[in-house]
């Protein structure tokens, strides 16, 4: 595979640059450098409009529901931009997950009612997907949607919702069908978390940020006009959802900015007088990390090329995630390490040392990197374990 960008590529990248440069509010800026997790939900919806305002918020949907008509590859250069810019991601529930399975599923009358306001960010979503026991074991889910006249009476429990304390919708996994084999008795429902019986409770992560919760279902009344596509076919949508965003998993923005970070940690920071950079062991540390990004880089880019590969989609899409997930620890593991005891230093939004601005002592890049690295050591489990992905490729890629 060869990849040359051409001159019209190279102009949309700098078109790209440009309006990230005059849009991009500094203050939204700053919180994304320094590692702010979640986004604040002023965040995700301000820069969610700005986005839709230029037309640009969800370029992988397609044209006829407000998507932009780039080809793969200007999606690949917009997104890597975005994320060298520090922009803050835009409501991955809404418009990654959700949004392409209504579009692609939902009756007429959902597309109209959902889409628009996903599309400009009006209100937030939840995912309603694992529960205490049904994790990277989805389909042992145990939430229940039983069917009375025009409604559902969901009773149930789930957990790991990002931003369900702020969201306003779910899309929910339920069980229809106990009798069912477990695939085929799953339904996929749109509940609005403002019917009564839903209570949202936050869970607190190891690096003290409040972005996922449980949410508790008790005899929650949900329209039957919520049920997205048939009855039992929840499961079907899921993998949709799962394998339509395949390269995403590989979350290779975030580490590519990620090494771009390290290395001018590298070049500041010093060992007896010398940069961390020529370091021996530092620098062959550096070097492996971008060999195997520049690896992972091009395994995305061939799937965006719609290269031609004997092996099942989503063996692909776990081998990305396996790989990108850990690229990300590997990243930010090797940035605290460069800081040593000084990366304990967080930040909030009252943090007096945003007015003072960087120090000799705690330069930009300080501020907020173990609580980043802390928080990636949970993406070799969300969105799937490692283990449970290592079992999908054995499976699809190998038939073992």
């Amino acid at each position: 595979m060869k990849l040359e960008l051409s001159a019209e590529d190279e102009a949309f990248r700098g078109e790209v640059r440009q309006f990230l440069r005059d849009h991009l509010p500094a203050d939204m800026r700053a919180r994304t450098y320094h590692g702010f997790a979640p986004p604040t939900q002023d965040d995700l919806q301000r820069w969610n409009r700005v986005l839709f305002d230029k037309g640009w918020a969800a370029p992988h949907w397609p044209v006829q529901y407000g998507g932009t008509g780039w080809s793969a590859l200007r999606q690949h250069i917009f997104e890597e931009e975005c994320h060298l810019a520090y922009a803050p991601d835009v409501s991955w529930q809404g418009l990654r997950l959700l949004g392409p399975v209504l579009y692609t599923y939902g009756s007429e009358a959902q597309k109209q009612r959902f889409l628009p306001p996903i599309l400009k960010g009006e209100y937030l979503w939840a995912q309603g997907f694992s529960e205490p026991n049904a994790g990277s074991d989805l389909v042992s889910l145990k939430t229940r949607a039983v069917r009375q006249g025009d409604h559902y009476i969901v009773n149930g429990q789930k957990i790991w919702s990002s931003e369900g304390h702020f969201a306003e919708w779910g899309f929910f996994l339920v069980r229809t069908d106990p009798e069912a084999k477990p695939q085929k008795g799953i339904s996929f429902l749109l509940i609005d978390l403002n019917t009564p019986g839903i209570k949202v409770r936050p869970i607190i992560m190891i690096n003290g940020a409040h972005y996922v919760n449980e949410i508790f279902l008790e005899n929650v009344k949900v329209p039957v006009e919520n049920l997205v596509g048939q009855e039992g076919q929840g499961w079907t949508y899921t993998k949709f959802l799962l394998e339509h965003e395949r390269t995403s998993s590989a979350f290779i923005y975030f580490s590519k900015r990620e090494l771009q970070r390290a290395k001018e940690i590298a070049r500041r920071e010093t060992l007896n007088g010398v940069p961390l950079i020529e370091v021996p062991t530092i620098a062959r540390r550096i070097a492996h990390i971008e060999m195997d990004l520049l690896a992972l880089e091009w395994s995305v880019l061939r799937l965006l090329a719609n290269e031609k590969t004997a092996y099942d989609q989503q063996a692909q899409a776990s081998a990305l995630k396996i790989r990108g997930s850990e690229l990300q620890q590997r990243v930010t593991e090797l940035e605290t390490d460069l800081i040593g005891d000084r990366a304990l230093r967080e930040i909030k939004e009252d943090d007096p040392m945003i007015a003072a601005g960087p120090s000799e002592l705690w330069p930009n890049y300080v501020p907020g990197r173990m609580s980043t690295t802390l928080h990636t050591r949970a993406v070799t489990i969300y969105g799937g374990a490692k283990e449970v992905q290592k079992n999908i490729i054995a499976k699809l890629a190998f038939g073992l």
